[in-house]
């Protein structure tokens, strides 16, 4: 089953982060990737960029509300995420361990052939 991580966590500290400081958080989650590949769980993922980027689209039947921003104002925010190969949510959040950020852990439902 696959398990779609959700990287959260508080934006501002990343926006005042100098290149050094850049450049030890990348190579924590190059170690990361690393892990997922030995384990063979890895299936993709991003960074995302900053939540200030975002467009949010919120729809009332046929009418729809374009808005700057992302879709919640909240100190936390989603700033990347990881697909695994997981058997249970057991081996997931074994897998969501080692990150180097905070995880939301949320299982991608299996989609029946049609």
């Amino acid at each position: 089953m696959r398990y779609v991580l959700l990287c959260v966590g508080n934006e501002h500290p990343w926006t005042q982060a100098g290149p050094e400081e850049r450049q030890a958080v990348y190579a924590r989650w190059g170690a990361y990737n690393g892990f997922l590949a030995e384990r063979g769980a890895g299936v993709g993922g991003h960074e995302l960029a900053h939540s200030s980027t975002a467009t949010t689209i919120r729809k009332n039947g046929d009418q729809f509300l374009i808005t700057d921003g992302p879709y919640a104002e909240t100190v936390e925010q989603i700033s990347g995420y990881v697909l695994v190969e997981a058997g249970d949510l057991e081996e997931a959040i074994e897998l969501a361990g080692p990150m180097p950020s905070d995880v939301e852990i949320r299982p991608v439902p299996a989609r029946e052939a049609s």
